[in-house]
């Protein structure tokens, strides 16, 4: 009870995704104990429904993340994070021009990989390297092929060591950073170092 109302009074009674004021409830954000307001969002009933049934995101209830992404909140960014990388894999386009945009602290970053690593995890989907080698949110690669990045004139060069990847819930996709642009990497174009 507690917890709800540190919740309640942090988002103002509303939903801290969608900014909706029905039927509110707390949604603790993985790995969590449940036992902490800084690990828990506060979400509408639509936001939780499709929380928890990630095959049936209505994209265009989700642009609200182009506002819920800015919050100072860490769970929040983790939960935007998370649901912008869900649409990105299904299909919606809009999602990785928010995604391109989103900066997360290191701290809050690791806790938003596990959370996507965690969901990837779930659905039994391991993600590999050119080689077969199972990858993990963390690893190192490197790039075994120039790689024009989409959106961008930049190009991705054969042999660029991308340290600390991200995993998607698309078992074919990783993410990392080269030339300090983020970008999404098919797996099969990296090995692991």
């Amino acid at each position: 009870m507690a917890i709800l109302k540190a919740l309640t009074e942090r988002s103002g009674n509303q939903c801290e995704l969608c900014a909706a004021t029905d039927t509110l409830s707390v949604y603790d954000v993985p790995p969590s104990d449940g036992a902490d307001s800084d690990k828990a969002v506060l979400v509408c009933a639509t936001c939780a429904a499709q929380i928890a049934d990630t095959d049936n995101m209505d994209g265009n209830h989700w642009r609200c993340l182009n506002d819920a992404m800015w919050s100072q909140v860490p769970a929040v960014q983790v939960m935007a994070f998370r649901q912008l990388n869900m649409l990105v894999n299904n299909g919606q386009t809009w999602a990785q021009d928010l995604l391109d945009m989103l900066y997360l602290d290191e701290e809050t970053q690791a806790w938003a990989d596990l959370v996507v690593a965690k969901v990837a995890a779930e659905q039994g989907e391991a993600c590999y390297d050119e080689l077969g080698v199972k990858l993990s949110a963390g690893d190192n690669v490197y790039i075994i092929k120039d790689l024009d990045v989409k959106g961008s004139s930049l190009v991705a060069k054969r042999g660029t060591t991308v340290r600390g990847i991200s995993l998607t819930n698309n078992p074919e996709h990783i993410e990392g950073r080269v030339d300090g642009q983020r970008i999404v990497i098919i797996s099969k174009y990296v090995r692991k170092v």
